[in-house]
């Protein structure tokens, strides 16, 4: 009698652990969340909200037609870190005074515009002209719309009607009228037959001054 309650007790007492077991092999994969299938597929803050192709539109400030944007491609991503739009495939800017006349044009191979800071990053062949038919071109512009200041700290080359002036790091009004090269490498004369292709590595050291 003894033996069979023993019995009894130790397969009372096995079917107890291994139900413990059990339950708690169920709680602990209950308790492990799985990634949703989206997440695994794309990243939404990563996906442009908006893709416009073949563009060529105007953008008003406060009613008032300031740009022409011309581009094979605009994206806008709205949930970047900063939000921006990108126009990977080439941009044409043009830039409007007052009065609707083109006072500046602004070609690059890739532009970046951060929306929230009014900011314009441009990058690669970046080419300007202004009014006075002065021509800009370095590898990278950063345009502030807030402080209306243009600047680079990269090489500059301008051509001026008279003269050519190469250098590094460029400071300007949105204009361009008014500019300053950080430190000037070279001023050239402008010849008659020139073919605007001065060799950016001439007369490097020359410090002349503006």
């Amino acid at each position: 009698m003894d033996s069979d309650l023993r019995q009894n007790h130790l397969i009372h007492n096995g079917i107890t652990i291994v139900t413990t077991i059990v339950m708690l092999f169920l709680l602990s994969a209950c308790g492990r969340k799985k990634a949703p299938i989206t997440d695994a597929i794309t990243n939404r803050d990563s996906v442009p909200v908006m893709i416009t192709r073949d563009v060529s539109t105007y953008i008003s400030d406060s009613g008032v037609v300031r740009y022409k944007i011309i581009t094979d491609e605009w994206r806008v991503y709205d949930r970047l870190d900063p939000s921006r739009w990108t126009f990977e495939k080439g941009i044409y800017l043009e830039k409007f005074n007052n009065d609707l006349s083109i006072e500046a044009t602004i070609v690059a191979d890739t532009a970046y515009y951060y929306d929230q800071q009014e900011l314009w990053e441009l990058r690669g062949n970046v080419h300007i002209e202004n009014e006075q038919d002065e021509q800009f071109d370095t590898q990278l512009l950063f345009w502030n719309q807030k402080s209306k200041k243009v600047y680079s700290d990269l090489y500059i080359r301008i051509r001026q009607q008279k003269r050519i002036i190469t250098g590094v790091g460029f400071t300007s009004n949105q204009e361009f009228t008014n500019y300053t090269i950080k430190k000037t490498q070279g001023i050239f004369p402008v010849k008659e037959d020139e073919n605007d292709n001065v060799n950016e590595d001439e007369n490097e050291d020359d410090n002349s001054q503006l």
